[in-house]
């Protein structure tokens, strides 16, 4: 357990890529920042679950990799030397007597701030797993829910089960790199935005819906095997394969923070115009936020975060001016 007695101006929670950009702002706008992050790394889901997929939806930014998006956001937000805490999940707050906050971690630390900004995501993020008996055998052997490598699946026979966003990209990604890729889902329409859904459709994937796995055949924890099951009738096929990416989407959890006492809506935190909870001084950004027309990307996180820090400044500060700030320059940053 550490007491870390030394005050900050504002504590970011959340290290993905809003928290990383917040803590740049935050020191552009000289206020002393920490960021504490959950994972054991920086980068939140886009590092853990999508570091070779391409992100495309950021202006001035044709396509980048999630890995190499991570790398650029985290070397920014270091430019002003943020404290950074990893491994910690912020379980509880308590407003002190002067009116800082004193946050606890679950491994019982403690960190004392003037102001919140949560960045937290949708919380804490885990898999919809496979419910099969047996399955457990197979996970982060021939089993994946999420794709750390591309290259790994090089000349291997793939099964893809879902039908969002990331099994068609998964899909279409694996189509030039895998021997031979099949995607099942159990509905007959698929979730996914649709100009990848007819991308896959018009491509050399092997798509079959309705059906769902109902069996793995393997040794040793490689899969050889999958038999599906469509789900509208009783019909089984059995089809041969090496790998099995699951993408069933995700159960999620706010963890401690959803009993902190701010108004919710749907899991979500409702803020005002300014990023503001229910409760002064702490202020949510991000996915976890909540106000009309919400605008769910990291473009509408990265507007989010500088919002949330100018009106963190000023509630530490209300009698002082708070005046435009731009990084645009003719000096670099640091030296770069």
């Amino acid at each position: 357990m550490q007491e870390q007695t030394e005050l900050f101006d504002v504590t970011i929670i959340g290290g993905g890529p809003v928290g990383l950009f917040t803590a740049f702002y935050s020191g552009m706008r000289e206020m002393k920042t920490k960021i504490i992050e959950f994972l054991p790394y920086l980068g939140g889901k886009v590092q853990y679950f999508y570091p070779e997929k391409i992100i495309r939806d950021i202006g001035g930014i044709p396509q980048i990799s999630g890995e190499k998006f991570t790398q650029d956001l985290i070397e920014q937000a270091m430019t002003f030397e943020p404290s950074i805490v990893l491994g910690e999940q912020v379980t509880e707050t308590e407003r002190l007597e002067d009116g800082t906050f004193c946050l606890t971690s679950s491994n019982g630390s403690k960190h004392y701030t003037k102001t919140i900004i949560l960045a937290t995501g949708f919380g804490i993020l885990k898999s919809v797993k496979l419910d099969l008996p047996g399955a457990d055998e197979y996970e982060e052997k021939s089993l994946h829910y999420s794709i750390k490598r591309i290259s790994g699946y090089k000349g291997k026979h793939v099964l893809i089960s879902g039908g969002g966003n990331s099994a068609v990209d998964w899909a279409n990604q694996l189509e030039d790199i895998a021997e031979k890729v099949t995607l099942i889902y159990r509905k007959p329409v698929f979730t996914g935005i649709e100009s990848n859904v007819t991308k896959m459709m018009n491509s050399t994937i092997n798509v079959l819906n309705p059906y769902e796995i109902d069996e793995i055949k393997g040794i040793n924890g490689q899969v050889k095997s999958v038999v599906i099951k469509q789900t509208d009738k009783e019909n089984r096929k059995e089809i041969m394969t090496d790998n099995i990416i699951v993408n069933h989407g995700f159960q999620i959890t706010l963890g401690p923070i959803a009993e902190w006492g701010m108004e919710m809506k749907d899991g979500t935190i409702l803020v005002d115009d300014s990023m503001a909870t229910s409760i002064p001084g702490i202020f949510a950004i991000g996915d976890i936020s909540n106000y009309p027309s919400k605008l769910n990307l990291i473009a509408g996180g990265f507007n989010e975060g500088p919002i949330a820090v100018n009106q963190a400044k000023r509630y530490i500060a209300p009698k002082q001016p708070l005046t435009h700030l731009y990084s645009t320059n003719y000096e670099a940053f640091n030296g770069q």
